[in-house]
């Protein structure tokens, strides 16, 4: 599939497989989530608003910010929803921050770890806790622009095509099995600014598709084996 096509799908609507919709009908025993945010917490807000619509079968035990003015805490506390902060500053070690993390979920009885604009980059000990239990989305169409900038990167490099994926968490920045595309076309006059509002439009859809997938009876236990 040559992503850098603008005739690729129509515009801002563009999913790559698979593309689940939201359960209307939430389970009795909904998929406990943490969520781990460093600052505004948009996403955050459009799964807790699927939650609260039941839209999405789910239930948010634990929002972790670790900037201390971060937004996305009055958004959870406005929810009803505890929000702890971890200031990654106060940690010489990135293990000994990841470890408190893990207390934190355990405590609060998190099944998967879902991270929405999480400025820090994990460790073996978060990943070796919630192992293949852990998703991320990031604003392009991976494996292009992993890390920082990735939106400035694509107007920088050109693209006609850019996007969001949301991903299983591995060591390696942005490396791990794809679960969710969409892709968002890119305009001559765009500024990263613009594309990052139309980006962050179609992650509040993929980001509340991919937890439905996930959330699916049995589905969370063989996720992985349709990712290759």
């Amino acid at each position: 599939m040559n992503l850098s096509s603008p005739d690729v799908s129509p515009p801002d609507q563009a999913l790559v497989s698979p593309a689940v919709q939201p359960c209307d009908h939430p389970q009795q025993n909904p998929l406990k989530i943490g969520i781990m945010a460093s600052g505004t917490g948009s996403n955050f807000v459009a799964i807790a608003d699927a939650i609260s619509q039941q839209h999405l079968a789910a239930q948010i035990q634990l929002v972790i910010y670790n900037n201390p003015n971060a937004p996305v805490a009055d958004r959870a506390r406005e929810r009803g929803i505890p929000a702890a902060l971890l200031n990654h500053r106060d940690f010489s070690q990135r293990e000994a921050f990841d470890q408190q993390i893990v207390d934190l979920l355990h405590t609060a009885d998190v099944e998967w770890v879902v991270m929405v604009g999480w400025m820090r980059r994990v460790t073996h000990v978060l990943i070796d806790a919630f192992p293949d239990r852990i998703i991320n989305i990031h604003p392009s169409l991976l494996p292009s622009f992993p890390g920082i900038r990735a939106i400035e990167q694509a107007i920088e490099y050109g693209v006609t095509i850019s996007g969001c994926t949301v991903h299983i968490v591995r060591l390696e920045v942005d490396s791990g099995p794809i679960l969710m595309q969409a892709a968002v076309p890119v305009h001559p006059e765009d500024t990263p600014t613009s594309l990052h509002h139309r980006i962050q439009v179609q992650e509040h859809d993929i980001i509340i598709q991919a937890i439905a997938q996930i959330a699916q009876p049995h589905t969370s236990h063989n996720l992985l084996t349709h990712r290759h």
